[in-house]
């Protein structure tokens, strides 16, 4: 039962995933959570850095992102519309529902995607559940709605069990200085303009 709560990598945040590594591995899509995955669960549009990354996971890398959320579909919509992103929503995470019809109605393979989610108990399990590699990413906020943080103390459990084990490695940029960041980020704006 453990097993299928461990996810294959660890990130602290989605922008330190290895998507050359992805992409050695013939990944051609990316399956995401949304809420504390992509942006904080209260948060309504994404912000800059995120503009940013999903621009260089499709133009650099040639990814599909595909939001996989149980929120409900008005909330999933509004965030994944404005950026042109597909997604599945509601998706009854643990449930594989979510995850089978994301692969088969963009027509991919299980062995094709990997999924990013910050909860153990929905995320990793239901990815794990169909055949999806999962790459675990920390909550981008410590906050979270009821359900959810009862599936956080439970998810201290297993982490605390994946620790020992010495399963649990979690992987961190280096992060650039703030004014080479800001700068690409109102480059790739004066880009879009045009």
């Amino acid at each position: 039962m453990f097993k299928r709560l461990y996810p294959k990598h660890f990130v602290a945040s989605i922008y330190d995933i290895d998507l050359e590594m992805l992409k050695r591995n013939g990944v051609k899509a990316i399956l995401t959570d949304l809420d504390n995955t992509l942006v904080a669960w209260d948060i309504a549009d994404a912000p800059d850095e995120l503009v940013s990354w999903l621009d260089m996971v499709n133009n650099q890398y040639g990814f599909d992102v595909i939001i996989v959320s149980n929120n409900n579909g008005d909330r999933v919509k509004k965030f994944a519309d404005p950026l042109g992103l597909h997604y599945i929503a509601p998706a009854r995470k643990p449930l594989p529902i979510g995850f089978k019809r994301a692969l088969t109605e963009f027509g991919y393979h299980a062995k094709e995607v990997v999924f990013l989610g910050d909860q153990l108990f929905t995320d990793v399990l239901g990815a794990n559940s169909v055949g999806i590699e999962v790459i675990h990413v920390q909550p981008v906020v410590k906050t979270d709605g009821v359900v959810t943080k009862f599936n956080r103390l439970m998810e201290r459990l297993v982490f605390r069990r994946m620790k020992r084990k010495g399963i649990y490695k979690l992987t961190q940029r280096v992060k650039e200085e703030p004014e080479t960041e800001k700068r690409q980020v109102e480059s790739l704006r004066q880009d879009k303009q045009q």
